[in-house]
């Protein structure tokens, strides 16, 4: 019911609602101090001003909440029903872009080029599209639907957290900020530090410094240390066994009888570490495959390096290596370490799957680590994620899905978290389709046209589904 007539309009309004994503996606709307009345800074303000103009322009009622959250509904007056749950915050800029400048939108080949194009202003307009339809198509509403636009989703959500301080979740949630057909489970969260402290020693040859890593999230590509007393062509030798057996190559620069190394792996996000190749964890071969002198700080790499070493990707070493057949096998990435004469500092990042909790992964990793001489600092870790698959709620989107692209709608289980992670209901919903690299976070980000017009029309028909 109402596929032709969503479909109609919806192509009716293709440049409309490419020009109102255009006018969201010209404003740099990524965080920045914040000022009064503008908790994440003017940027993402004056995004959160403009989408809400533009819904009170097509007479929906908007809400303001203290300039974290944008919300627009359907009929308040109207039982809370559905929530979608969008976001107008970007990364920044970046370098490298060659089809347009990143606050210039501009459409090629079909493609929509621009910051937030596809992460998530877009999908937000789509959204608000899709309300449009219902409403002027005259498709006859029981229950609300509401779409929340927050401004914090790439740095922390506490656009969200302030939302839901004073909102309650609607019986159904989805988010467009994801990918298609549907993810309804994520899994937990166990982002580890760790720390030892020993005491230092002068002998010689030693180990200066260890610095590597960039963020807790991210399988490290490259990874540094500083080391007195080894000649060149030792570093050398050791490090082509090293390379032979781990892929990591290594790069020297020495000064008399320092010398600085740098292991080059390949980067990867953590909830997929088997893609990339571990630079700390290589280092740490290499550097305990050296003739130093024997320390405390050595016999503390050694044993961290037992707990994590090359190639374990899945928490093995540390005991925690857990499965199941909804949301596959917990992952685990060694991606921050500094080290220093008389201390050790790390972090590491795992996605949990649906069997893990506390007590096997938490307090397991802790109880290794405390083995060797390491105490973890973490008190708690987020739990997975899941939504019933064989909910209404859940088939009604599959079924959206496969009627407007012809494809199989089937649920998925991802290790990264989206804005629903912690929503009873919620679940993310497109607006990335299968097979499409949208480019998000990079340069030339872009969202293909018909692909937005699409998901419009999906939304549309999700929304008079649950809410007629």
């Amino acid at each position: 019911m109402y596929k032709e007539k969503i479909e109609a309009y919806m192509e009716a309004h293709r440049q409309e609602m490419i020009e109102d994503i255009c006018e969201l996606c010209r404003i740099n709307s990524e965080r920045m101090p914040a000022e009064d009345d503008m908790p994440f800074g003017p940027g993402p303000a004056e995004c959160l001003d403009a989408a809400l103009d533009m819904a009170e322009g097509y007479e929906f009622e908007t809400q303001d909440y203290d300039g974290y959250v944008g919300a627009v509904d359907f009929d308040s007056e109207l039982p809370k029903h559905l929530d979608i749950l969008a976001h107008l915050d970007v990364v920044p800029a970046g370098e490298g872009w060659t089809v347009t400048e990143p606050f210039e939108p501009v459409v090629k080949d079909g493609k929509l080029y621009g910051r937030g194009t596809a992460d998530d202003k877009g999908p937000a307009v789509a959204a608000l599209y899709a309300m449009r339809a219902v409403k002027e198509l005259g498709i006859p509403l029981k229950k609300n639907v509401r779409l929340i636009m927050g401004t914090d989703e790439e740095c922390g959500s506490s656009d969200i957290r302030h939302y839901y301080a004073v909102e309650k979740e609607a019986p159904m949630t989805f988010s467009p900020d994801g990918q298609y057909p549907v993810v309804n489970i994520e899994k937990g969260r166990l982002p580890g530090r760790f720390s030892a402290s020993f005491a230092a020693s002068e002998a010689l040859p030693r180990l200066v410094e260890i610095q590597a890593g960039t963020k807790i999230n991210v399988v490290p590509g490259k990874a540094r240390a500083k080391t007195e007393g080894l000649e060149l062509a030792v570093l050398e030798a050791a490090a082509k066994t090293v390379t032979e057996k781990t892929g990591v190559e290594f790069r020297f620069v020495c000064d008399g009888s320092l010398c600085e190394m740098t292991a080059v792996g390949k980067g990867a996000h953590a909830s997929t570490p088997q893609e990339g190749n571990n630079a700390i964890t290589a280092l740490l071969e290499l550097l305990l495959a050296l003739p130093f002198a024997a320390c405390p700080q050595m016999e503390a790499l050694k044993k961290t390096a037992a707990l994590m070493p090359h190639g374990d990707v899945n928490g093995t070493s540390l005991g925690v290596d857990l499965q199941d057949e909804i949301s596959g096998r917990l992952t685990l990435a060694f991606s921050m370490l500094t080290v220093t004469a008389d201390s050790l500092k790390g972090e590491f990042d795992s996605r949990v799957p649906v069997c893990g909790n506390e007590e096997n992964v938490l307090q397991v990793i802790r109880a290794k680590m405390a083995e060797q001489g390491l105490t973890l600092h973490n008190d708690s870790m987020t739990p997975p994620h899941m939504v019933d698959g064989n909910s209404e709620f859940v088939k009604t989107l599959l079924k959206a899905y496969e009627r407007y692209t012809g494809q199989e709608g089937k649920c998925l289980a991802i290790g990264g978290g989206t804005y629903v992670h912690n929503l009873k209901n919620g679940v993310a919903f497109g607006a990335s389709m299968p097979g499409t690299d949208n480019k998000m976070h990079g340069a030339d980000e872009f969202a293909v046209v018909d692909e937005l017009l699409t998901s419009a029309k999906i939304f549309a028909q999700v929304i008079a589904d649950l809410c007629c």
